[in-house]
């Protein structure tokens, strides 16, 4: 009988230390760089239209477009003042090309998880905005900051994330016209052709249910739906 009780007192100090081990577990936070490595931007520059922004970039390519409007004067009538007269912040998600994305972090992993002297050494440089590269995972992390770089690697991240940053801003530039002046969407979509053209806007991708509204809107001008369609076309080609 002795031999039962002292057994079954065994058994349930057992399954309650395994409550416990379980639980201690399941309240343990998970860290996200570990589970997924993350590359991220940021880029600040008072006087501009969005002073400040941070892009997040996970290796399975999905990540997050962070920003901050410039507060500006609702005095002015045009329909761009009145897009940034709230000063709003902006949270929105994205999804990169695995060309892209593979890229981005193999760059960082060759610089060494930017443990590396971005900063160009010249002087009287033009300021371009403050910029910061940042990589963390659990196979190193590290960070630099720069106003402008000679490291070509560097130079071609930045031109990278400036032109993902210049498209996410575009889709919502083109989703306030859309809603609020669509005379205005003619100038701002063959804008944004151009800079697709020259390399200075990329991943389409990231603002193609804009385009798809855009272009399936019978509303809009004809021309401004065929130029939205070939932008669409562009955006599944990456």
């Amino acid at each position: 009988m002795r031999f039962k009780a002292c057994a079954f007192l065994g058994a349930v100090l057992a399954v309650s230390s395994g409550i416990r081990v379980i639980a201690q577990t399941a309240t343990q936070p998970i860290d996200a760089a570990a589970t997924h490595p993350e590359v991220t931007f940021k880029f600040e520059r008072p006087g501009l239209a969005v002073p400040r922004y941070t892009i997040l970039l996970r290796e399975d390519g999905t990540g997050r477009y962070l920003a901050d409007e410039a507060v500006t004067s609702p005095s002015s009538q045009s329909s761009s003042a009145m897009q940034y007269a709230g000063g709003k912040h902006i949270d929105r998600p994205m999804t990169l090309s695995p060309a892209t994305t593979e890229k981005i972090f193999k760059t960082a992993r060759a610089l060494n998880f930017f443990n590396v002297e971005c900063a160009s050494k010249a002087k009287n440089i033009a300021n371009t905005g403050d910029k910061t590269l940042s990589y963390s995972g659990n196979d190193g992390k590290g960070s630099c900051e720069y106003n402008y770089s000679d490291n070509k690697s560097v130079s071609t991240l930045t031109d990278m994330f400036l032109a993902i940053a210049f498209t996410m801003d575009e889709g919502r530039r083109l989703e306030f016209l859309h809603r609020y002046d669509r005379l205005g969407m003619d100038a701002e979509i063959t804008s944004l052709a151009n800079e697709v053209q020259a390399g200075r806007a990329m991943e389409l991708s990231t603002i193609a249910p804009t385009l798809d509204a855009i272009a399936g809107d019978a509303a809009v001008m004809q021309r401004v739906r065929l130029r939205a369609e070939k932008l669409l076309e562009q955006s599944k080609d990456k």
